[in-house]
């Protein structure tokens, strides 16, 4: 005879008083339950990326309306519309102080932004990566017609857009180099925008800022290039891609293929044909002669953030007194996708 099993059921199973036959039915059932439960809080941690994978994942970027982001008006235009896994959009913003506040939100996936801010989001604790840069060089000291040399700027009102940016740094250079110091000059923070006809009005008697706002002042006679970032030293960086971490790691497949478009973009923006002018000029609202002399100035061709850059960055930071302690490199910055692209 074979031997027998009992079956041991549980309690509340023999509260509610059915038969052995149906007892074993709804032992069954809850044992399929809980199977399934526990598949699906096991690919819960993987429900963005699941929902990614079945269907397309839309990446929002902030930007401001300036020459430094024109890898990400090319990228939109030309590349990301062949992309059969996400859809890029693009996120206009008025200041930079409105486009952190958004990807530290959570409100857009990443930014074409100031290194500089990304660095102090990251300092607060918000989680981000810079993934490329936007550009280099593209950044020229613009002052009225009266400045033949630094000298003549001592006592006079100097903007920039920001205090913690690579144009106040590009300054501080520009002063050390030539004997001044900050205290010397009544320098101020002044939207791009306002600024050529902030000089044109003789409001301020120079600036730094990002293309194509110095372009313009050249351009209308109203202002001189005194000098250009690459006469105040090489490695100048200044905007950059960042990536919040969540996204990165969620859409790794997705964020992959984002970057890899946006280093294509920026090798179509460094040809600065026809093509490259007509999509930069949807974007920037400036005159032809402005957008042909702004890109002269700027280059697109080598987008990997390198450490001896980052490192010189940070040290004019601290210099300064605009930043203590600056994020490593290693915790900041993320060449990895670009270094995947072959």
């Amino acid at each position: 005879m074979g031997v027998k099993t009992e079956i041991k059921y549980p309690k509340w199973i023999k509260l509610i008083g059915v038969d052995r036959t149906k007892k074993t039915i709804i032992i069954v059932v809850s044992a399929v339950i809980v199977v399934f439960l526990l598949v699906s809080l096991a690919g819960w941690g993987n429900k963005e990326e699941n929902s990614a994978q079945n269907g397309v994942k839309t990446v929002k970027i902030g930007y401001l309306s300036i020459t430094h982001a024109l890898p990400l008006f090319i990228e939109n235009d030309l590349l990301a519309n062949d992309s059969k896994n996400f859809r890029l959009e693009l996120v206009k913003f008025g200041s930079w102080t409105e486009l952190s506040d958004a990807i530290n939100t959570g409100q857009i996936d990443g930014a074409s932004m100031l290194i500089e801010l990304a660095m102090k989001s990251k300092k607060q604790g918000i989680n981000l990566k810079t993934v490329a840069l936007g550009h280099r060089d593209g950044n020229v000291v613009v002052v009225s017609k009266d400045i033949k040399q630094v000298a003549d700027l001592k006592g006079k009102t100097f903007a920039v857009p920001q205090k913690l940016s690579t144009h106040n740094i590009l300054l501080y250079k520009m002063l050390k180099k030539n004997g001044l110091k900050v205290s010397d000059l009544n320098i101020i923070e002044l939207p791009p925008p306002e600024m050529p006809a902030a000089l044109s009005e003789g409001r301020i008697s120079g600036y730094i800022v990002a293309e194509p706002f110095g372009a313009k002042s050249v351009v209308t006679g109203n202002g001189k290039v005194l000098f250009k970032s690459q006469d105040l030293g090489n490695g100048s960086v200044c905007c950059g891609l960042v990536l919040r971490d969540d996204f990165i790691k969620n859409y790794p497949t997705i964020a992959a293929e984002f970057v890899k478009e946006y280093v294509k973009a920026g090798e179509k923006a460094e040809s600065k044909d026809s093509e490259v002018l007509g999509i930069a000029a949807k974007y920037l609202k400036v005159e032809p002669d402005v957008l042909n002399l702004s890109l002269q100035w700027v280059s697109y061709d080598h987008l990997k953030l390198e450490e001896k850059d980052y490192n010189d960055l940070s040290q004019y930071l601290v210099e300064m007194g605009l930043l203590k302690n600056p994020p490593k490199y290693s915790e900041f910055v993320d060449n990895s996708f670009i270094e995947s692209i072959k």
